[in-house]
């Protein structure tokens, strides 16, 4: 449980308040684009929680930029861009992507001269042959599902300002990792790293992928409602598999529906509820935002840390 005396908790109501006049360029329709399976998300949400954010946000944008370049002058080194990485966090099935997407999108709309990217951090869990061997395919999502090493060295060769950073890329359809398939990401103004494990701090290392944050946003919902969003999520996805014999979900698509869901239910306790306990939710007090939401998706209210 976060504790709440670090935050400045922010009803929507007195949230909505901060909004500058903001000239909104997105359409119902990309909105639509941007928003995940059986997420929910309107453009009243864009006016009244993400314009304010972002005017937040440029609070922590504009001071990195200063930082940087009184660092640079002092050490009497070269001017160059410092990449500004935000953490994306929260559980499964809770709107990570969709918040990810967005902000992506609106900070491309705020700063049309910057570079803004976005990679999610599954493309850096180990591909299920090698979860196989691991003996770990049941732990897919906790931290020794992933590949630590290669994810923290991508995001320090991103903040040094290597020319071309390649990161591996995830398919949910095939459930795996893509085999030869790589997303390029070169220097970036912004970057923005979505998925469950951005916050942790797995035992046994020196450098954390939080270390190489400027700032981070927890996306957050009572576990009910997660567990409400996640078993919606997979009947949408087994109805969209029910014609595609190469997708994940074409097995529980064309086989007894009762059974899919139960499993479904199974996997979501003894996986990813469990994972959202011992390892997802301990990270909430770290970020340094909190989105939290209701039934339907409902932004209710915002916390702000306090330092």
């Amino acid at each position: 449980m976060t504790d709440t005396s670090t935050y400045y908790h922010i009803s929507r109501d007195e949230w909505k308040q901060y909004q500058n006049a903001h000239h909104l360029a997105l359409t119902l329709q990309e909105l639509e684009h941007l928003t995940s399976l059986n997420d929910r998300i309107s453009l009243i949400d864009v006016q009244e929680v993400y314009a304010p954010l972002l005017d937040y946000f440029d609070i922590y944008y504009q001071k990195h930029g200063q930082i940087h370049e009184q660092e640079q002058y002092f050490l009497k080194q070269p001017k160059k861009k410092v990449p500004f990485i935000i953490g994306v966090s929260g559980s499964v099935a809770v709107g990570k992507s969709t918040t990810a997407r967005l902000m992506q999108t609106m900070l491309q709309q705020k700063y049309p001269e910057l570079t803004v990217e976005l990679m999610t951090t599954d493309g850096f869990l180990w591909p299920t042959k090698d979860l196989v061997e691991k003996g770990i395919l049941h732990r897919k999502g906790f931290p020794e599902s992933y590949d630590m090493e290669s994810l923290v060295n991508f995001l320090l060769d991103i903040k040094t300002g290597e020319e071309a950073v390649e990161a591996p890329v995830y398919s949910h359809e095939i459930y795996d990792i893509i085999p030869n398939e790589k997303q390029v990401i070169y220097p970036p103004d912004i970057l923005i790293v979505e998925g469950i494990n951005v916050l942790q701090l797995p035992p046994n290392r020196e450098i954390y992928v939080s270390d190489f944050f400027d700032w981070s946003i927890y996306v957050d919902a009572e576990e009910n409602l997660i567990e409400k969003w996640y078993l919606e999520r997979f009947e949408l996805l087994m109805e969209r598999a029910k014609t595609q014999p190469d997708n994940f979900y074409y097995q529980f698509a064309i086989g007894d529906r009762e059974e899919a869901i139960a499993m479904a239910k199974d996997v979501w306790k003894k996986t990813n509820l469990k994972n959202l306990k011992e390892y997802i939710l301990p990270t909430k007090g770290r970020a340094d935002f909190i989105l939290h939401k209701t039934y339907g998706h409902h932004i209710d209210y915002v916390q702000v840390k306090k330092y």
